[in-house]
Order: C-alpha cells, then sequence, then structure tokens
C-alpha cells in the first residue's frame, strides 16, 4: 500500500503517458521542487491499467497524458472520476490541440490543464498545490453536502427550496408525503396553492418582500385530497450570492397535536357541562319526583274525571321532564360500551339504512367509497351507529331539497381507518364551529344540542378521533379516525 499525502509528508503521484521519455522529464521537474513535501512518482503507459490503478485509490494526484493510443486523456478521467475523487490534471503536448479543450477537461472533471512544453518546477508545484488544496476543499464540501442531503432526506418535516413565487425547485420525501403528491407533481406547484385561506398569501409575500422571515407561523395547508393540515411554517428569503433569490422553509405537520388538543379541550367542556348537569338534576329530580308520586295519589282519590284530565297532563309533563333529564346526563356521561371486532362497512350500512326514509324525501344522493376489504375495528356496534346516524341526520337536515350530495368514504391512513361523512349543506361558519360538540349549543329552531353531544362522547369511549371542516355556503365534512384491528394492506379508497 502506497502512502497518502497525510502519511509522512509524502505525495503519490500517478503519471499515465504512452511516452516514457515525457514521464522522465515530469518527473525530473517534480524532483526539482524544494518544499516541504517529498514526491513518490508512478508510470503507467497504458489506459486499462490506468483504470486499474486508479481504482486502487493509493494516489494523491493523477497528471493524464491527453493521447493514449486508441483513446484519449478526457476519456479515462470521464470514466475514473465516477470512482474517484482524487485530482486530474490534463497534459498535451501541443498548446493548440482545440480551442476548447480546457473548457473540456474541466467537464470531464479536470481540476488543471498544462501543456509539456511549458513545464517547470515551480509551475508544477503550484499546480500541485492548487490541486490538492481543491480537492480537499470539494472533499469538505461533498462531505458536508452529504451530511445535510441526509438530514434533507431523512427529515419528517417537510423541506423544501422554492423559487420567489414558491414554486417548489426541491422537496423532500416528507413533502410528498405530506401533501399526497409525488416529487415531480410538487415541482409544478406552488406553495400558494396548498394554502387553505388564500388571504394567507398576502401575509407571506409581505413578509418576503420587505426581507423578513417567517417564524414557527400557523398555517392550514391542502392536501392532493382537500384534506386539510394543520401546520407550523418557517421561511426565508435568501441570495446565492450572484443576484439570484430563491426562498426556503419548513414545514412541520401538527396535524395529530392539534387534534389531541382540541379533543382533550372537548373532554373538558363536556365534563364541566356533565357537571353542571348532574347538580341541576340532582336538584330538579327531588321536586319532580314529588310532584309524580303526589299526582299518582291524587288519581287514586278522586273521582271527577274533569280533574282526572289535569292530573294526566301533569303526569305525562313530569315523565317527560325526567326522560330530558336521562337525555342530559346520557350525554355527558362516558358511554359504556362493549367492544367486539366489528366491520366500519357494515355499521355505515345500518346507519344508512335508518336514515334513508329522510334521504328519500328530500331526494338526496347517496355516493359510497368503500374499501375492497372490510375495516375491521374494535367497537361497540350498537353504539356507533348511533355516533353515525346522528352525523348523517345532521347532514342531510343541512342540505337542501333535490341539491343534496352525501359523500360517505373509508379509508386507510397509516395506523388507522377514516371514514368520512361530507355534505353539500349550508356549511358552518368558523365562530359556530368551535361550539360545535358542545352540550346544548344548536342551531336548530326545536334542538336541545344534545344529538352531537353525544356522538363525540360515543367517539372518544372508543378512543376515536373525531374532527369536523367546514366552509360556510359550501358543506361539511366529518372525519372520524378508528385504530385498525389488524394491519392487513388493502388497494383502494
Amino acid at each position: 500500500m502506497i502512502n497518502t499525502a497525510a502519511e509522512e509528508n509524502i505525495i503519490n503521484i500517478l503519471i499515465v503517458d504512452d511516452d516514457e521519455d515525457d514521464f522522465i522529464i515530469i518527473s525530473e521537474h517534480i524532483r526539482n521542487i524544494r518544499k516541504e513535501y517529498s514526491y513518490n512518482l508512478v508510470w503507467c503507459p497504458r489506459y486499462e491499467k490506468a483504470l486499474l490503478e486508479i481504482a486502487k485509490d493509493n494516489y494523491d494526484v493523477y497528471f493524464i497524458d491527453f493521447f493514449l493510443g486508441a483513446k484519449t486523456g478526457l476519456e479515462l478521467i470521464k470514466e475514473a472520476v465516477n470512482h474517484c475523487e482524487k485530482p486530474f490534471i490534463l497534459l498535451t503536448g501541443q498548446r493548440n490541440i482545440d480551442i476548447d479543450t480546457d473548457v473540456r477537461a474541466m467537464k470531464a472533471g479536470a481540476v488543471d490543464y498544462l501543456v509539456k512544453s511549458e513545464l517547470n518546477a515551480d509551475k508544477l508545484e503550484r499546480c500541485i498545490r492548487y490541486a490538492l488544496s481543491r480537492n480537499d476543499f470539494i472533499k469538505t464540501i461533498n462531505a458536508n453536502g452529504r451530511k445535510f442531503q441526509s438530514i434533507f432526506e431523512r427529515s419528517q418535516d417537510c423541506i423544501f427550496i422554492a423559487d420567489e413565487e414558491l414554486v417548489f425547485t426541491d422537496v423532500n420525501q416528507a413533502g410528498s408525503l405530506m401533501f399526497e403528491y409525488s416529487k415531480p407533481e410538487l415541482l409544478q406547484l406552488s406553495l400558494y396553492l396548498l394554502l387553505a385561506n388564500k388571504s394567507d398569501q398576502v401575509l407571506i409575500r409581505e413578509k418576503l418582500l420587505t426581507g423578513d422571515a417567517l417564524s414557527d407561523t400557523a398555517f392550514e395547508l391542502l392536501t392532493k385530497s382537500n384534506e386539510i393540515i394543520n401546520s407550523i411554517l418557517s421561511i426565508s428569503r435568501e441570495s446565492d450570492g450572484r443576484g439570484n433569490f430563491y426562498t426556503q422553509g419548513i414545514i412541520h405537520d401538527i396535524t395529530a397535536l392539534k387534534k389531541s388538543e382540541n379533543a382533550n379541550l372537548l373532554t373538558e367542556k363536556i365534563k364541566s357541562a356533565g357537571g353542571l348537569a348532574r347538580v341541576l338534576a340532582h336538584e330538579v329530580r327531588n321536586p319532580l319526583n314529588n310532584i309524580g308520586l303526589s299526582s299518582e295519589q291524587l288519581q287514586l282519590e278522586m273521582n271527577a274525571a274533569d280533574r282526572k284530565i289535569y292530573l294526566g297532563i301533569i303526569t305525562r309533563n313530569t315523565k317527560r321532564i325526567d326522560d330530558l333529564i336521562t337525555e342530559l346526563l346520557d350525554s355527558s356521561r362516558p358511554a359504556d360500551i362493549v367492544l367486539t371486532k366489528i366491520s366500519l362497512q357494515s355499521v355505515l350500512d345500518e346507519s344508512i339504512a335508518a336514515s334513508a326514509d329522510r334521504m328519500t324525501l328530500k331526494f338526496i344522493n347517496l355516493e359510497l367509497h368503500y374499501p375492497p376489504a372490510e375495516a375491521w375495528v374494535m367497537a361497540d356496534a350498537s353504539k356507533l351507529k348511533i355516533a353515525f346516524l346522528n352525523i348523517i341526520i345532521n347532514a342531510i337536515e343541512a342540505m337542501n331539497n333535490n341539491e343534496g350530495k352525501l359523500r360517505i368514504a373509508i379509508k386507510m391512513q397509516g395506523d388507522n381507518y377514516v371514514v368520512s361523512i361530507k355534505d353539500n349543506g349550508e356549511g358552518i361558519n368558523k365562530e359556530n364551529l368551535t361550539k360545535l360538540f358542545e352540550p346544548y349549543y344548536t342551531s336548530k329552531r326545536r334542538g336541545m344540542g344534545l344529538g352531537l353531544a353525544a356522538t363525540v362522547n360515543i367517539i372518544q369511549s372508543h378512543n376515536a378521533f373525531i374532527e369536523v371542516q367546514s366552509a360556510f355556503g359550501v358543506g361539511t365534512n366529518f372525519i372520524l379516525s378508528f385504530k385498525r384491528e389488524n394491519a392487513q394492506e388493502y388497494a383502494g379508497n
């Protein structure tokens, strides 16, 4: 094994030249160099043998003659640079073989181009020193490039580079997975087109044009399937040093975190409302029981038919109040569920069947998108049917006669099955969207605001997640995520 330049101050040089006299002349020039290094020179006259020597990677610098029999030094350099990172210097015996020989040499991978007739010790010393220095510099850049490329590709966040209109010029694999686009598709898109709220374009554009960076700013973005991603975006405008500007940024997906925060907040609201309901139920039921018992006793003692009519009214309304209190308590306490392995398709079909009359009366157009394989989850079928039915009925009531389109779909997403129940009804404005699952909130004239509160109670009892996407005047999409019972793969949406 020949030592490298880093060992014992020896620089190992391979001279590839089919003329031994030229090798002797070059060697003599190099030996006349008076510097801190000593030079170990090896001569190789043939193209094929040179390739074998280069592949061993035993040398620090390679001098390659332009003419090597039937082939050229340019061809050798082009072939060698694929498996060698050391510097190559092209030699020629004539000054003007070709007016662009030096350009072609650099494109092939050479670091320098020398004319043999002009060689001397000083010129060769400068050339070798420059080649080694440049090679160390390139190796450092390549090492850093590989390091940052690894970070770029392995990051779980979307890392991207874009032009000034935020059209992606490079994006990592995490970006493709996040937005559900292939990389070639993303490279045709602008980040502006992926913003859920188009007014956010103004904010980003103004920041970038004034030279300010956006740091950890929350935005809603859209996937290829129009699902909303809650994200944290950091983006800045940079210069390449030649007067050209580009943008670079990182997108952190906080959708799961946002869902968890919303679920926890909703749970706390339900607990708070449930505590109030239990206090009211206790305070109301005591006098209500007394009224009921007194009414029953009076009915036994009275004979007059007209008075019994009034007592009947009291009894029926007492029972109705008692039933309402029971419903109120049921909507605020954790649902008692019995988990069994069930198919989401079958439960949805039963819920759809229970609401079929309402759909028929309003001439609702129903679309079903089920995967070919059963979507198995651990759930309480009867309770889940109630939850689905509440959502479907709300969707039906939100749509106009003869115009309604209800789309119900199941798809696999990671370890979950996601159920989507989407309508084209009147939609919900942002202010009301935050109150949607709160007990007692309702937009219906005669509603009690307990249906969706009971629904979220059932969903949370299954350790599942529910979220709502809605645009006023466009429609509403209820999205429910359930843990898959098995990991069997299937195709389709």
